[in-house]
């Protein structure tokens, strides 16, 4: 029997555990990329491990999220990490470079390797055929020390693609029709590998925009095959010497398939306030805009802005519609500079933002009150633009750049014959804005700077025989990172300083929910299903940890979250029977006796006592070998002490 693409390179990179579905397994990572909103914390942790250069073969550090530099504190992280980067041998791609996961498609990515980085979408990668994986920071700097990377042997889900798509039809409405069908739950433990002839129609910018907003599936990552199309993108980067081809072999066997007919797709849209509430731009008609952002890692590719140049060359943007464009690089940025799109897109009336996140995760322009806003981007949780109320739509760079002009949403269809758009056959290359590490006979001379916003990982320590503990908080389905802990302007400069962002833990969903915390000293959270959706902030962890929660029980947890809460020492439950959720409320005295020793005995399920109603409830607790070491030692970076010393 044949093998699919994702278990070749799985394969190619396993150095633990057994090679089948199900099972744990530990990969060998051969790069790493941190962005700046999660990198300090990162970096504090790989300093805390102690190894002293990085033994990866590339490590990236990114500044693309905290540039917005209203204090002393985004300054302060982007020279701490700048100065661990050159000391412990990563490479720093500075304010202004780009957004992290456009420049590593562009500069770094090789097809056939792992890379894992501490942002959910990573996956980007998967466009050139990387295994390209979203982590916690803490397992990021555990496999820059060399560590392996655990993920569960995943299902592989083939998404066979025919046809070619329509003109004005977009690689971002093929991932919103994935979305649409499988649903932002659907992908959970399963990697989405592309197949199929249609993917020859496809190039790179638009394949990873489809394995980018993979991540909105919950799937552990995205794939496609590394061909000449792959071969092509990479001879324009000057980086023809690292492809190779790889596909899947014709007998491989997949878990599930879904076929998909690109000829038969249409313009679509994502309605607040999830990715996978997609309907057609027919369903929802001419709906009155406020506001479009074009940009983010999921569209700002030089394809996609050279689309959106010519939709608005000649023209004004509508008086009643504010438009935003962040070309996601500086090699993107300068190359419209030069060929005169740029100048397009600001007679048309756009406003021309740093290549940075921006607005996708808060970082300004946000939309008026209950502003209706389209945006290219991946995500449209509540109150993620920093406008509780506002109503987000995700779409391709065409709807949102005609909608623009005409101040309504706008099928791109209506624009007519669509002119082919080629990628230029070399890229504007120039990385002088990527700082390499210092050569390791100087390392020692560089000086670590640390501003006052710096704080250490918060305190941990093994896991207790009993937690008896109050419910702290109780919240539904589908509860996401943005609502554990919110990003944004306000929130963001606070990511390496736990103690200070802790105060806006789940304050999206109970303003009080801080204070109560500490007061408990040590409480337990119940939530629904889908628990920590979104993104890959291992602070949706931290923040808990620091406030004293001790377990969080569920009906059913995102992946990465559950991940980050175990490298936390947080012990993640699960209920056996859902119904059982009505049997707590908030404020509960709630008691899981002798959970160490039948954690060390290997039982799964536990018996959860809720004294307050006199109630027993089953629950699960499934930890393997590792994950079981890791809980028991109070967390990831004690465990990994404990490894290293012995």
């Amino acid at each position: 029997m044949g093998l699919t693409l994702t278990e070749k390179i799985l394969k190619n990179h396993l150095v633990d555990g057994e090679f089948k579905k199900g099972s744990e397994i530990g990969i060998k990572i051969d790069q790493t990329l941190t962005q700046d909103a999660t990198g300090t914390m990162a970096y504090l942790e790989y300093e805390a491990m102690g190894v002293p250069r990085v033994k990866t073969e590339r490590s990236v550090a990114y500044i693309d999220h905290n540039t917005l530099q209203s204090g002393f504190e985004n300054a302060d992280d982007h020279r701490f990490i700048g100065s661990v980067a050159r000391k412990h041998g990563i490479y720093f791609s500075r304010p202004g470079n780009g957004i992290c996961h456009q420049v590593h498609l562009e500069r770094f990515g090789v097809p056939g390797k792992t890379l894992i980085g501490s942002d959910s979408h990573t996956p980007t990668g998967g466009g050139i055929g990387m295994i390209a994986i979203g982590a916690g920071g803490l397992d990021v700097a555990v496999a820059m020390g060399g560590g392996a990377y655990y993920i569960t042997y995943p299902k592989i889900v083939k998404v066979n693609l025919t046809g070619k798509l329509s003109p004005w039809v977009a690689a971002k409405d093929v991932i919103l029709e994935v979305l649409r069908r499988l649903s932002v739950k659907g992908g959970v433990g399963k990697v989405i590998e592309y197949t199929g002839v249609g993917v020859k129609t496809l190039s790179v910018p638009e394949r990873a925009t489809i394995t980018n907003m993979g991540a909105e599936l919950g799937a552990t990552t995205s794939i496609f095959p590394s061909d000449e199309i792959t071969l092509e993108f990479l001879k324009a980067q000057n980086r023809a010497d690292v492809w190779t081809e790889l596909s899947a072999d014709e007998d491989a066997q997949y878990d599930e398939v879904i076929d998909i007919d690109l000829s038969s797709l249409v313009p679509l849209a994502a309605c607040p306030h999830s990715p996978d509430n997609v309907k057609t731009v027919e369903e929802l008609g001419a709906m009155k805009i406020d506001q479009v952002c074009i940009g983010s890692c999921t569209n700002s590719s030089l394809m996609d802005m050279l689309k959106v140049a010519y939709i608005l060359k000649g023209k004004t943007v509508h008086p009643d519609v504010s438009l935003s464009i962040a070309p996601g690089s500086k090699q993107v940025l300068n190359m419209l500079a030069k060929n005169g799109a740029l100048s397009v897109m600001i007679d048309a009336g756009a406003r021309i933002l740093e290549s940075a996140c921006g607005p996708c995760i808060g970082m300004g322009q946000s939309p008026n009150s209950g502003g209706i806003s389209l945006r290219t981007f991946n995500r449209n949780f509540e109150g993620r633009s920093g406008t509780k109320d506002g109503q987000i739509y995700l779409v391709s760079p065409e709807l949102a750049a005609v909608s623009a002009i005409n101040g309504y949403l706008t099928d791109p269809r209506t624009l007519g014959d669509m002119p082919k758009f080629k990628l230029p056959e070399v890229f504007e290359i120039n990385d002088n804005m990527i700082v390499p590490p210092a050569p390791v006979e100087e390392m020692d001379k560089v000086e670590i700077l640390r501003g006052p916003n710096i704080k250490p990982f918060p305190n941990t320590e093994p896991l207790a025989d009993t937690i008896d503990a109050a419910c702290s908080l109780k919240v539904g389905d589908n509860i996401t990172t943005d609502h554990i802990m919110p990003a944004g302007a306000k929130i963001l400069p606070l990511r390496s300083n736990i103690p200070a962002i802790s105060k806006h833990c789940f304050t999206v969903c109970d303003e009080d929910f801080p204070e109560r915390a500490l007061t408990l000293k040590k409480s337990i959270i119940v939530g629904g299903s889908n628990y920590g959706q979104g993104s890959s902030r291992e602070h949706a962890a931290l923040a808990p940890l620091y406030l004293g929660v001790k377990a969080v029980l569920v009906k059913s947890f995102a992946r990465i979250h559950r991940a980050n809460l175990i490298n936390a020492g947080i012990l993640p439950l699960t209920f056996v029977n859902e119904e059982d959720y009505e049997k707590i409320g908030q404020g509960d005295e709630l008691l899981l006796e002798n959970v160490r020793q039948k954690i060390i005995d290997g039982k799964q399920q536990l018996t959860l006592i809720n004294k307050t109603k006199g109630t027993e409830i089953p629950v699960l607790c499934e930890l393997s070998g590792r994950t079981k070491d890791i809980i028991l030692a109070g967390g990831l970076l004690d465990y990994t002490r404990e490894s290293i010393a012995k």
